[in-house]
């Protein structure tokens, strides 16, 4: 039996179909791996000491190496392509409220702010679980809070950070959740900011 032939007009355009890579194997294995870590310490908070300091330590070598691979890893993974200054971040967060915004190949500055901001909470909240484990502060109460309160901080910033995705992804017409799961991201346009 044959079958009807296409016709131009469901062909998807060339230029929907061009794809480019921006995040390698590393940034979304590290960027799932935290998620998993995160989410597997808050939840054994208060239930399981044991799986608690695995995810904690855990996610704690993962920022070790995503700290390594921002230094020495791809373009899109590097600091130095995406750590941008406060005004710029601030710049770019108006061009959002008023509709704006530029569409970026890599991290957006709000997105770049945000990775370096989970990444130094992540940091601190595995160093003052760590703390929690020694001599010099087993029992500190006030050390405890601090640890439950970066928790804390750090998963309002998810929830920003989800909103900020969703917003990006609608406004630009891109499912960014995709792009952290393959790696590609449409290909550059007109007006798109690629380095």
């Amino acid at each position: 039996m044959l079958k009807p032939a296409r016709t131009d007009a469901a062909e998807p355009s060339l230029d929907a179909r061009r794809t480019v890579r921006v995040w390698d194997l590393f940034v979304r294995a590290f960027h799932w791996s935290l998620v998993v870590a995160f989410a597997v310490a808050w939840l054994t908070r208060h239930s399981s000491d044991t799986i608690h300091y695995v995810a904690g330590y855990a996610a704690a070598a993962l920022v070790l190496l995503r700290v390594v691979w921002g230094v020495v890893g791809t373009h899109y993974a590097r600091f130095r392509q995406f750590a941008r200054p406060p005004q710029t971040v601030l710049g770019y967060l108006r061009d959002i409220a008023t509709g704006r915004e530029s569409r970026y190949l890599g991290h957006n500055p709000a997105g770049g702010a945000m990775v370096l901001a989970l990444i130094v909470l992540i940091a601190a909240i595995a160093t003052t679980g760590w703390l929690s484990t020694t001599d010099a502060f087993w029992g500190v109460e006030w050390m405890a809070k601090l640890h439950e309160r970066l928790a804390d901080a750090v998963l309002v910033l998810v929830v920003i950070h989800i909103c900020g995705v969703a917003l990006a992804s609608l406004r630009h017409r891109e499912n960014l959740v995709l792009a952290m799961l393959t790696g590609l991201k449409r290909s550059p346009e007109p007006g798109d900011v690629t380095d």
